[in-house]
């Protein structure tokens, strides 16, 4: 299976260490981060979004402008317009960047963050809800005629696209979600589902079950997936975990556990990085857990922590376990972007090769 090596970029610089400056947005910044990721041989970059955020849509065009290879992995929050509306807005940007997009789709883990912008769905019905938005989107995508739809959150009557995607009648759907609802969801919609990074038993356990989920679509075989995670590099181990200290206490410093409204985050994802901090500071082979529960795990928090050749035979371990695709967001933004494309992603391609060759031998 391929494999994708995926960094992040915002509107402007800052981490859970870094904080943040410039204007709030950086254009400078933001070519600056995607140049040097795409020289340093990153894939594709994820851009979030959020309701306080500036709109992500816009930055993926900057960046796709002023590059020439790397993708974008783009966060859509579904709901918040009319997915015929999104479809074409979306197959606009993968014609403008010659086929370079993936889109995330967001249903919401925060109430507080969804209300923001006057979503008061409950969190079963929002992936109910996606549900249908995705089931329009992709046939907005795939139609040749406009179509009709009348569903239990949106009515169309003639709705019809000119734009299609660049590579046929699909852009690359990322789902994200931890909870039984969005597995239900991502086993009929997505193409690669995102989890974060979660010791070894955790991430077997829910590649089995959004393959359990997909199966009745006749999909179980085609889903990849996505492991996102932060990585602590140094030249020598002692190295790096004196930088993974000196991390902890600036994240201790500076955290304010929860964020986007919540005293914690509430959805089971972040649930499941806490649960896992509870077991030890290290899981598996250098899985760190300590960042996860210094502030409260709202997104991918948890780190691997060692020299590259180290870290890269932990990601190893996961390609082994099911993933195909590693997501890492920096500490130290640009800095470790471009550690992570330099020194890490090489051996792990090389431990790919050797897997996937034994494997054609073993034929």
């Amino acid at each position: 299976m391929t494999s994708e090596f995926i960094g992040h970029v915002s509107n402007r610089e800052g981490s859970d260490i870094v904080p943040p400056q410039g204007p709030v947005i950086d254009k400078d910044y933001i070519l600056r981060h995607a140049r040097a990721a795409e020289g340093a041989g990153i894939d594709r970059l994820l851009i979030g979004a959020f309701s306080t955020w500036p709109d992500n849509n816009q930055i993926a065009a900057h960046v796709f402008s002023h590059t020439s290879r790397i993708g974008a992995l783009l966060a859509h929050r579904t709901g918040f317009m009319a997915p015929t509306l999104a479809a074409r807005q979306l197959a606009t940007l993968d014609q403008f960047s010659d086929g370079r997009l993936w889109v995330h789709i967001i249903t919401g883990g925060s109430d507080a963050d969804q209300q923001r912008d006057g979503d008061f769905l409950d969190h079963d019905r929002r992936y109910e809800r996606t549900d249908e938005y995705l089931t329009v989107l992709k046939k907005v995508w795939e139609n040749e005629a406009p179509f009709d739809h009348e569903g239990e959150f949106y009515k169309f009557k003639g709705a019809f696209s000119q734009v299609k995607p660049v590579h046929g009648t699909r852009i690359p759907i990322s789902f994200g979600g931890s909870s039984e609802a969005a597995f239900k969801v991502a086993g009929k919609h997505a193409d690669i589902y995102a989890l974060w990074g979660e010791p070894l038993d955790g991430v077997r356990e829910t590649i089995g079950k959004v393959r359990e989920a997909a199966a009745p679509f006749g999909r179980a075989d085609d889903i990849r997936f996505t492991l996102a995670f932060r990585i602590v590099v140094a030249e020598t181990e002692d190295k790096a975990w004196e930088r993974a200290d000196a991390i902890l206490e600036r994240v201790k410093s500076v955290a304010r556990p929860g964020g986007n409204g919540e005293k914690l985050p509430s959805n089971v994802g972040s649930l499941r990085l806490r649960e896992a901090a509870t077991r030890g500071k290290v899981l598996d082979k250098r899985l760190w857990t300590e960042v996860a529960a210094a502030s409260g795990a709202g997104g991918n928090s948890t780190a691997l922590v060692g020299t590259p050749d180290q870290v890269a035979e932990a990601i190893l371990d996961y390609y082994d376990a099911g993933v195909s695709n590693f997501l890492m967001r920096g500490f130290y933004p640009t800095e470790d972007t471009v550690a992570y494309g330099r020194d890490v992603a090489p051996p792990v391609k090389a431990g790919i090769a050797a897997r996937q060759a034994r494997a054609v031998a073993a034929e």
